[in-house]
């Protein structure tokens, strides 16, 4: 394959010219301010009907076709208010409020479906007419998912599974609490999960989750009553079902619901203690279950499927064991061509790839192949026998659109720009593809592939947002790891009217957890607008993915394995190393930043290397890993009871004591995430230790702040270095 290299180490400067330029506030630059919005890169709203491509917002519903001469034609399909008049729904208490929402489920059939506070609805939008309409009732949605085939939505209100069809709405459950949990994600949303109902193909039957929590501590978190409610004194308790390294955990059970009969059972798994239960998937006739199953070890996976009529174990079709970690993502996907063949995601080679098995459980052959990774399978184009898929394998930085042919393995590369990073919407067909994609220079283009000859043609330019700001340089380039061999990738911001005279203060920020990174081939390489902001303020901003972050490969990311910020600590040192051969960064004015793995490695930064780092501020960090979630602390730490070594070794609190710049702890008062337990100890270590931190915290929030907070965050953030670096 040929590859399109990204050029590092260069520069792209966006504000040039004779011009006065304007100077941002973080009410432009932060995503809770009041000009935010303006500040984004320009977008399009566009899905699929079919393989016609649609340009939908809030109003207004386009047809988007390519004329002869390659120039894109809008042809208005209904406005909202068309589509309220269509359906009845013009009065204020029915009236459908936006059409964002909206989609397009059925690839030959002109149909929108649509919701408004009362009910759902599927229209025509040639014959003008409602051909399904189906009530909503009044309760607290918490979960909610609809099946296209069957009509049928089932939702989780006041902590019970119900489903509502053409014979009305049923209570599937009813021992649900906060103990025992339905139809939601479980294992905290660990191993690609992120909801916890699964409807079969035909849409006659409902994977649900059961999670029993009733054994699991609750940690003590509390809500503080607003300023302004009189009616409320005292603070009241709001505890979290919170799992710690090492501690009882959950049990999860999966439920089959059988929509004709009403019945339900439970797939036998066996002793579901201490096992995690992962990415369900159906079978296309829709009476097999598949799942992935883990030991709490997490280094023993095996896809199993089930018979969803007796829910009898049928098979175990596949068995991957590694001596570090095995970390499922994904759900089986069965070929639209082939019922009996069905595409997996797996690290077995030491990177992502796709693997085709027959439904028996048969290796067939490994689809994609190389030191990169499969990043998102798109879909399939059923008559060509393709499979789609973003992968790193041009460049580690980039994210790029590939088509693979099944039969031969042959991989084609085609979005448009062949740099940058890509994001595509395959239509049903897979005949065609949005491609929305950003690159170091570019705020976003969009364009439609035709995925069988590889040609796109562009539809969108957005306009650059920040043109009449002053905007800094934004360079990439790579350093070597602390192994001396891997390549690691940085950012750096440069101040606002740089001086290569001068010296300046520097702001390393850090994440370096896994499942994350922070430099990337995407419009001015990723960087974060706070870093704008500080660079307009005369800072030098510096960022680095160090080993253990993701994209990069099994062994890249398992480096740090029951030593989380050890490895970490060491590669963000080299850039350091790397920042002191530059005459213009002050080595005696270096301050560090970071959030959540990112507040961790900042207290680990400054505790190790006190005569380094002048300045930090570290938001709500981990502190020891055994007061972490079983989940996440246990893949990459092992137990306490088994690891205390490196438990001891990677706790902060025995840093305490070498604390010697300023730091600032910031946390939400109600992170269910790091609990405010990190803190509170690591604060009284100080206190017993005789060093002094600065603490900060958002009662009300979790572990982020949200809306207009996170502006006054960000100030907070400023500030401090504002006080204590510059």
């Amino acid at each position: 394959m040929k590859h399109f290299l990204l050029t590092l180490v260069f520069a792209v400067a966006l504000a040039s010219g004779a011009a006065a330029q304007k100077h941002f506030t973080l009410e432009d630059l932060n995503f809770g301010g009041n000009n935010y919005r303006n500040m984004v890169p320009q977008n399009r709203s566009l899905r699929w009907m079919g393989d016609q491509l649609l340009h939908v917002n809030a109003d207004t519903c386009w047809a988007v076709d390519l004329n002869s001469k390659g120039v894109f034609k809008e042809k208005l399909l209904f406005t909202r208010a068309q589509l309220n008049k269509w359906a009845g729904t013009e009065a204020d208490s029915l009236h459908l409020n936006a059409l964002t929402t909206a989609t397009f489920p059925y690839p030959d059939q002109p149909l929108v479906y649509v919701a408004n506070d009362k009910e759902r609805l599927l229209v025509n939008v040639k014959s003008r007419k409602v051909e399904w309409r189906q009530p909503r009732g009044n309760a607290i949605v918490v979960a909610s998912e609809w099946s296209k085939q069957s009509r049928a939505m089932a939702f989780v209100a006041g902590d019970n599974l119900y489903v509502t069809d053409n014979r009305g709405t049923r209570q599937v459950t009813t021992d649900g609490s906060r103990d025992i949990v339905y139809g939601q994600s479980v294992h905290r949303n660990e191993f690609g999960i992120d909801g916890g109902l699964f409807w079969s193909p035909d849409g006659r039957r409902l994977a649900y989750y059961r999670m029993d929590q009733s054994m699991v501590t609750d940690y003590p978190l509390i809500n503080v009553p607003e300023v302004d409610d009189s009616a409320q004194v005292i603070a009241t308790p709001a505890p979290e079902k919170y799992p710690m390294a090492g501690q009882t955990s959950h049990i999860v059970q999966v439920g089959i619901l059988d929509l004709a009969t009403g019945d339900t059972l439970y797939l036998r798994t066996g002793d579901p203690t201490d096992r995690y239960f992962t990415n369900v998937a159906w079978n296309p006739a829709g009476n097999v279950v598949y799942m992935m199953e883990l030991n709490r070890d997490q280094n023993d996976c095996r896809l199993v499927s089930y018979d969803a009529v007796t829910g009898r174990r049928m098979a175990e079709l596949y068995r991957e064991t590694h001596d570090k970690y095995v970390e499922p993502q994904s759900p089986i996907q069965f070929l639209p061509w082939d019922a009996s063949c069905f595409v997996m995601q797996s690290r077995n080679d030491g990177y992502n790839h796709l693997y085709l098995f027959d439904d028996q459980g048969h290796q067939l052959r490994q689809l994609t192949h190389g030191q990169w990774e499969v990043m998102e399978v798109l879909g399939f184009n059923e008559r060509e026998h393709q499979v789609f898929i973003a992968a790193n394998a041009d460049n580690p930085l980039q994210r790029n659109l590939y088509r693979v042919d099944v039969e031969s393995g042959q991989m084609t590369c085609i979005d448009e720009g062949r740099r940058g990073w890509h994001n595509g919407s395959l239509s049903p067909s897979g005949n065609y593809l949005i491609d929305s994609y950003q690159e170091p220079d570019v705020p976003r283009n969009i364009a439609i592939v035709d995925t069988r000859t590889a040609q796109a043609a562009r539809y969108f330019t957005a306009p650059d947002p920040w043109q009449d700001y002053n905007v800094p340089e934004y360079l990439c380039g790579s350093v070597k790891a602390d192994d001396g061999v891997t390549d690691l990738y940085y950012r750096m911001v440069m101040p606002v009217g740089f001086d290569p005279a001068k010296r300046y203060p520097t702001v390393m920020y850090v994440y370096g957890g896994p499942h994350a990174h922070n430099v990337d081939a995407r419009w001015h390489f990723a960087s974060r607008s706070w870093e704008t902001y500080m660079a307009q303020r005369g800072y030098l901003l510096f960022i680095l993915d160090n080993r253990g972050s993701e994209h990069r490969g099994r062994d890249f990311e398992q480096a740090t394995f029951r030593q989380l910020g050890q490895v970490e600590m060491r590669d963000q040192m080299r850039g350091v190393d790397f920042l002191k051969t530059l005459a213009y960064v002050d080595t005696a004015r270096i301050g560090v930043h970071g959030w959540s793995f990112g507040g961790f490695m900042t207290i680990t930064m400054m505790t190790n290397h006190p005569d380094v780092f002048k300045v930090g501020v570290a938001g709500g960090p981990v502190i020891d890993w055994k007061w972490y979630e079983v989940m996440y602390g246990e893949r990459y730490m092992d137990t306490p009871q088994d690891n205390p070594d490196g438990y001891a070794r990677t706790s902060l609190i025995h840093q305490a004591k070498n604390l010697k710049g300023r730091l600032q702890i910031i946390i939400g008062l109600n992170d269910p995430t790091v609990v405010p337990q990190h803190a509170y100890s690591f604060l009284k270590a100080c206190v017993a230790a005789g060093t002094q931190p600065d603490f900060y915290v958002y009662p009300g929030q979790g572990h982020n702040m949200m809306g207009h907070q996170s502006v006054h965050l960000h100030e907070r953030i400023t500030r401090y270095f504002d006080d204590y670096l510059k």
